[in-house]
């Protein structure tokens, strides 16, 4: 991967009608990166991804792919294959004739064409199914018989829509290796839009979080976790506890805060300076939430909660507490740690935090 551009959004604007789904989108793509755009139903991650495969036109705004301006080139001169969500799959083909679909409409000669096909249904572990016709596949070998399609016309990018969403789970983390893999391999930049955060965090190199057509934040995984940008960022997450209130103190070392709930040192932000009497916003990540069932004496951050329930997610288990003004509160432990503690529900519990562990949101 370069920091040099392949694709660049210049204040891209998308409407439809009087619904504005792209609002002044400034993205650069970088060449052999793997970028992930996420955001709820709605956010216009989709039309983003649309426009560049030249599905949809912009209304504002230009889009450049190599340096040259794209809005108005069709489709099947862009050179930007996408995956689908659906697959879109031939069903009446075999496996062999619908990787081989994209080279024959580009009239590459049969005996290179056989090559390369076969060439990737080798590479994609589906050779013994050439002959076969997809619908009697499986979904996995389907999403494989699906990227070989795409590549094997071996695109400079390639666009991905959600194209794990309809696996299972087992096959989901299969296929997060086979892409990440993939995309490391062959150098192709991929731009994948899912709702996944696990799909995005696990595989991209960057990722973008989008809502109501705008960008909230771009960066790696562990930017986007441990320092969101704005509230929309920290709750879409789902693992930030959430803390607002006034600024009652600042000091070299803390700022002091008073919510609700209490009052709470954070460690000082740069890029936000604050002063006494300023609003503030201080997240908390769930996994750097400390649990005891009497009050702890080390300085941190504490609050007395009762445990509302236990989200079992694997390895792991949620704890939902509610804490002073019905705030709700998240902490992430090993099973191993919770059974050290009295968890039942309605059970009191202290939960406490470093003031390091904080992180105040640069913009409300």
């Amino acid at each position: 991967m370069t920091d040099q551009p392949l694709v660049v959004f210049d204040g891209v604007v998308k409407r439809f009608g009087g619904f504005v789904a792209v609002d002044k989108l400034d993205l650069d793509i970088r060449k052999g990166e793997f970028l992930a755009i996420m955001g709820s139903s709605g956010c216009g991650k989709t039309t983003t991804l649309r426009m560049l495969a030249g599905l949809e036109a912009p209304t504002e705004g230009e889009i450049r792919l190599g340096g040259k301006r794209i809005n108005d080139l069709p489709t099947w001169r862009r050179d930007t294959p996408m995956v689908w969500q659906s697959l879109a799959l031939f069903p009446f083909l075999t496996v062999r004739e619908n990787v081989e679909f994209s080279l024959r409409m580009r009239g590459v000669e049969r005996t290179e064409r056989r090559k390369r096909v076969d060439t990737w249904l080798e590479r994609m572990q589906i050779a013994e199914f050439a002959d076969r016709n997809v619908a009697h596949l499986s979904g996995g070998q389907r999403q494989r018989v699906a990227l070989a399609r795409s590549l094997v016309t071996e695109p400079e990018i390639l666009l991905l829509d959600e194209p794990l969403s309809a696996l299972d789970a087992h096959l989901k983390v299969r296929m997060q290796t086979v892409l990440s893999n993939l995309q490391r391999e062959l150098g192709i930049t991929f731009v994948y839009v899912t709702h996944s955060q696990s799909e995005a965090f696990s595989m991209a190199d960057r990722v973008v979080i989008m809502s109501r057509g705008r960008v909230e934040q771009i960066g790696n995984a562990q930017e986007i976790y441990r320092t969101p940008r704005t509230r929309f960022v920290a709750e879409f997450l789902g693992s930030s506890n959430i803390f607002a209130g006034n600024v009652s103190n600042v000091s070299s070392h803390a700022v002091t805060i008073s919510t609700p709930a209490g009052e709470f040192e954070v460690a000082p932000n740069a890029a936000r300076p604050l002063a006494k009497g300023d609003k503030a916003t201080f997240v908390v990540s769930d996994d750097r939430m400390h649990l005891s069932n009497s009050p702890p004496v080390n300085g941190l951050n504490r609050l007395e909660t009762s445990v509302v329930g236990e989200e079992f997610v694997g390895a792991t288990a949620i704890i939902h507490l509610e804490g002073a003004e019905r705030i709700e509160i998240k902490a992430q432990k090993s099973h191993d740690e919770l059974g050290e503690l009295d968890l039942e529900p309605g059970t009191k519990v202290w939960v406490s935090w470093s003031p390091e562990a904080t992180h105040i949101l640069p913009r409300e």
